[in-house]
């Protein structure tokens, strides 16, 4: 049975933060926070704990379900870019005008306008604006940003790290309470490989003892490497030697990964969304030399922030390379989670 301890939840009742988000919940649900309805098929993609998700993949997933059939487009905030206001991405956008993210989202679905505004409201007007034939947005961890009312909102719980073990911020790692979890209207728990049946039966009977809402599980499968420049294919087999580089929150689960398809892993670690420098780089590339490794490893996100560099060390363009993931639904309900996509677009666009 999944259930949360009397301390986390004595602790987040006299945690003064839980109490600014709860105050700050009540007054949009109450209306003296202004929430706008922005009259188009808005789906909202986020979660209610600091750190990766798997928010990306699963808006890369939605995005590629839904392109054929309409015109999306993706709004984030654009965490890490060194910019402000409205940007909407282009040919000569780069990754520090509009953060990671969306940078590596535009580079896989270039038919699809991508922008980053910090006020969401905003943000979906100028998309509005831009394209008249615009039929629905994707929002990108914007689960607590309340001033768009979403019309669907999907919360991402990690399964490794469910919210009923952990407490709200700073004593914990929860954005809010898990009273949030009411808001959803889908809830997915993600990297969900190697989680049983009796687990997965536990973690829906808990969500669905607060919110009665869909709720599915997915894993992250891992693709096969290419590489970032030039053209010549990588694989990992039994015997190779990797340099894991990565910036990212839980680099663990692609570190296993690699060593379950034979290879001995080193892994070099910085911080989430890190932006790399010349010094990183040079490090990288010692690193590699004095490591013995066959080959560099690195994330789709990691490698958003090489690429559009010039300052590689020649052995670190030549030999690293970029494993791809992707998000795949567990006991066969991929379709089930595609109607409830389709059928609240094709819903909403009538209703508007």
């Amino acid at each position: 049975m999944v259930k949360r301890n009397f301390l986390r939840v004595l602790t987040d009742a006299l945690n003064p933060y839980s109490w600014v988000m709860a105050a700050r919940n009540r007054a949009f649900d109450a209306g003296v926070l202004e929430s706008r309805s922005p009259g188009i098929p808005t789906i909202c993609v986020g979660n209610i704990t600091v750190g990766g998700t798997g928010k990306t993949p699963h808006i890369e997933y939605i995005a590629g379900l839904l392109k054929a059939k309409y015109t999306i487009a993706v709004l984030s905030r654009g965490y890490g870019r060194k910019s402000k206001g409205y940007i909407k991405a282009g040919g000569e956008t780069t990754m520090e005008q509009i953060g990671d993210e969306p940078f590596q989202i535009k580079q896989k679905f270039p038919e699809i306008d991508v922008a980053v505004c910090e006020k969401r409201v905003e943000g979906i007007g100028k998309l509005m604006a831009g394209n008249k034939a615009l039929q629905a947005v994707l929002l990108d961890d914007a689960y607590q940003h309340r001033h768009v009312k979403a019309g669907l909102n999907i919360l991402l719980i990690d399964s490794n790290r469910p919210v009923w073990r952990d407490c709200v911020m700073p004593f914990g790692r929860l954005r809010e309470s898990i009273h949030g979890i009411t808001r959803a209207d889908i809830v997915i728990f993600t990297k969900c490989k190697g989680l049983s049946t009796e687990q997965k039966s536990a973690y829906r009977r808990y969500i669905k003892g607060i919110n009665d809402v869909p709720v599915y599980f997915t894993a992250i499968r891992y693709g096969v490497p290419y590489p970032l420049y030039g053209s010549a294919e990588a694989t990992i087999t039994d015997g190779s030697r990797v340099l894991l580089v990565t910036g990212i929150a839980n680099p663990q689960p692609l570190k296993a990964e690699i060593e379950a398809r034979g290879a001995k892993v080193e892994l070099l670690q910085y911080g989430d969304h890190h932006n790399f420098s010349t010094a990183d780089f040079e490090e990288i590339a010692t690193r590699f030399a004095k490591s013995g490794s066959t080959m560099i490893v690195t994330t789709e996100k990691d490698a958003t922030r090489m690429e559009q560099r010039d300052d590689l060390p020649q052995a670190v363009r030549d030999n690293i390379n970029v494993l791809p993931i992707v998000v795949e639904f567990l006991d066969g309900e991929e379709n089930l989670f595609n109607n409830n996509i389709y059928d609240y677009v094709t819903e909403d666009s009538r209703d508007s």
